[in-house]
């Protein structure tokens, strides 16, 4: 199912980039920015062929991709800059931001040097939890449990469920029936326990994604020195805050910034939502980004950066770069502005 939605958003992306649409459109419904959303940029990924793939694109593609958006009139600017330009209105030249989430050791050691090149900026968004080991990586953790045996017994509300890991199409459908069981059946609080029980019975060790592939703090201390790079709150935990009652969810976004402040010298000016998406974020957390003092927020709605969301900085949209669509044509008719009405049901200002 998933490759086939896939499948099809890739027909409709290449069928306007070459009809020429997306081009005529662009003056109307292009905006006057975008920020572009990261996860890791690697040419050596942990898993090339897992089902998380898609969260990493090659450091080659982001060059590519730089250079294209710079061809094409693009500024790139630090976050605080892409504000006053939304704050000024249209301008005479369109700006990208970069930003990234979750401090992978790959932003430092294969972004930043592409962006060095660039003299593009960066914003990297940090959960203290996922880097000191309080919370893990479950994503890449299910996948190696999965992975690690032909069969998985699952404890559920409904009784013990046991699930077929032993072919790829057992894998895959496995792997999406335990995202549902963690991220929708299991408390947030709860998930870690869950997932925990899971890696023991699998033999697999769930801290060993972190480990692998995040920064620790002595890295994003480097990254902070960085004139590039600034560093922003991702939450405490990375948990997804409408699943938390709001007293909950307002200590995950305050107190990332203290432990930010703390452990960095700098109070973060910027956050990112959590995963992003409507069942993660909605009104109430964009209340509690800005009661808490952030200056921007960013969720994973897509879409380009319109005048009115000067009026709207804690709801911002992004453009996904990501592993699914390595093609530079398929960036350009999403920074078109032409994909934005149709995957927010008409609207151009997205926001939440």
């Amino acid at each position: 199912m998933i490759d086939s939605v896939d499948t099809l958003r890739r027909l409709v992306l290449n069928g306007l980039g070459h009809s020429g649409v997306s081009r005529l459109a662009r003056p109307l419904v292009g905006g006057v920015g975008a920020i572009l959303m990261l996860h890791r940029v690697s040419a050596h990924p942990r898993k090339p062929h897992g089902v998380n793939r898609h969260l990493n694109i090659a450091p080659a593609f982001l060059d590519a991709l730089i250079a294209d958006m710079k061809a094409d009139g693009y500024e790139f600017v630090t976050l605080d800059e892409a504000l006053k330009r939304l704050a000024q209105g249209r301008g005479a030249r369109r700006f990208a931001t970069i930003t990234a989430d979750d401090a992978y050791r790959d932003n430092l050691t294969e972004a930043l040097p592409v962006l060095e090149k660039h003299g593009a900026p960066i914003t990297i968004y940090v959960a203290p939890g996922l880097i000191d080991g309080a919370v893990d990586l479950w994503w890449e953790v299910l996948e190696d449990i999965v992975n690690a045996a032909d069969t998985l017994a699952v404890n559920t509300a409904n009784g013990p469920l046991m699930l077929d890991c032993s072919t790829p199409e057992g894998r895959l459908a496995s792997n999406a029936r335990l995202q549902r069981h963690l991220t929708v059946e299991v408390g947030e609080q709860e998930q870690r326990a869950v997932l925990h029980e899971l890696a023991c019975a699998a033999g697999v060790d769930p801290q060993a994604p972190s480990r692998e592939t995040l920064m620790n703090w002595d890295e994003i201390a480097e990254a902070v020195a960085h004139p590039l790079v600034t560093i922003g709150a991702h939450t405490i935990h990375h948990y997804s805050l409408k699943r938390l009652d709001e007293e909950k969810a307002r200590r995950e976004i305050v107190e990332a910034g203290n432990v930010l402040e703390a452990r960095l010298g700098t109070r973060p000016r910027h956050m990112a939502y959590p995963y992003g998406y409507a069942s993660a974020v909605g009104a109430r957390e964009v209340d509690l980004a800005k009661e808490a003092g952030y200056a921007s927020a960013v969720t994973t709605r897509h879409g380009v950066l319109q005048p009115d969301h000067a009026k709207h900085l804690h709801a911002l949209p992004r453009i996904s770069v990501n592993g699914r669509y390595q093609e530079l044509g398929f960036l350009r008719t999403m920074l078109s502005g032409i994909t934005t009405p149709l995957a927010n049901r008409g609207r151009m200002l997205v926001t939440v």
